[in-house]
């Protein structure tokens, strides 16, 4: 077989990432175009046994989010070798026979089944989970629908009561809170002179929220507000409805639900097409099936 230039490698490595993991066809390729790459390279051989590269990718769509963090130049490797042992292991294993190992043999079938099973979901989730059906959900649930109200504030935190109280009479004085927030607050946001932007009022803790909340733009809190944090000074900067999240903000969640919607159904469906019959432990029989979970 052929041995990869680091150049070629590269490439490939690259293209390993820009497949979806749900990119796979039943439909066969047309054939390459003569002198062109082929569609599923073999990236090695153990044995005779092909590697292809989508083996590597279907490795790296199981590999947890961190690892597919990698450089591709450093994770493609790992996980062509990775193909290569497990060809190594599966040689070792078939010269044993230990396929006709009985517990070997049910935990194969077992796992097949399981395949089968996962198979069978998918493809009946798929049509439930399309770019339309989210379009469908966010416009009937989110799009045009006003958001949670919303302050824009400022503040600033310190240690104790009495840096708080003293904060509060320079501001009554005519200080500016930006510049006060620059001086003393003890937030990492001082330099921005304790600006937070827009929040939600479940987005803070209690005590701060609903003193925020209270407040009327353009006024600060007359008394310190404690937290978990220290002392704060408040200063209320606006408040508005939010507007609705975007799509993109969104469609994780939609997609989740739309297809735990879609898992509940395909259960539902295929136990409503079978004969149920349970047994008691103590072999007699219950009187009704458990419903679909």
């Amino acid at each position: 077989m052929r041995r990869l230039t680091t150049a070629s490698a590269l490439a490939l490595a690259a293209s390993l990432f820009a497949v979806p993991a749900l990119a796979q066809s039943a439909a066969p390729a047309a054939a390459a175009p003569t002198g062109a790459a082929p569609a599923d390279p073999i990236l090695a051989t153990v044995n005779g046994l092909p590697i292809h590269m989508s083996d590597v990718q279907a490795a790296a769509n199981t590999l947890p989010a961190q690892l597919q963090q990698l450089p591709p130049d450093q994770l493609f490797p790992l996980l062509v070798n990775q193909q290569i042992d497990r060809k190594a292991l599966l040689i070792a294993a078939k010269k044993e026979e230990l396929e006709r190992n009985k517990t070997v043999a049910a935990e194969m079938e077992a796992a097949a089944d399981e395949k089968l099973e996962d198979a069978y979901v998918q493809q009946q989730v798929a049509p439930a989970v399309t770019t339309a059906a989210i379009q469908a959900e966010y416009n009937k649930d989110y799009a045009n629908k006003p958001g949670p109200e919303q302050v824009d504030a400022r503040h600033i935190l310190v240690k104790t009561q009495a840096e708080a109280q003293a904060i509060i009479a320079q501001l009554d004085k005519g200080a500016d809170f930006a510049t006060l927030a620059q001086k003393n607050s003890i937030d990492p946001g001082a330099k921005n002179g304790g600006e937070l932007g827009w929040f939600s009022q479940s987005e803070m803790v209690p005590a701060f929220a609903n003193a925020a909340f209270a407040l009327q733009p353009g006024h600060y809190t007359k008394t310190p507000v404690q937290t978990q944090f220290g002392w704060h000074v408040i200063l209320c900067e606006g408040k508005r409805t939010a507007p609705p999240p975007a799509l993109a903000d969104v469609q994780d969640t939609i997609r989740q639900n739309l297809a735990d919607a879609a898992i509940k159904t395909t259960l539902s469906n295929a136990r409503s097409k079978v004969k149920i019959v349970l047994d008691n432990p103590d072999g007699t029989p219950e009187t009704s099936a458990p419903p679909a979970q």
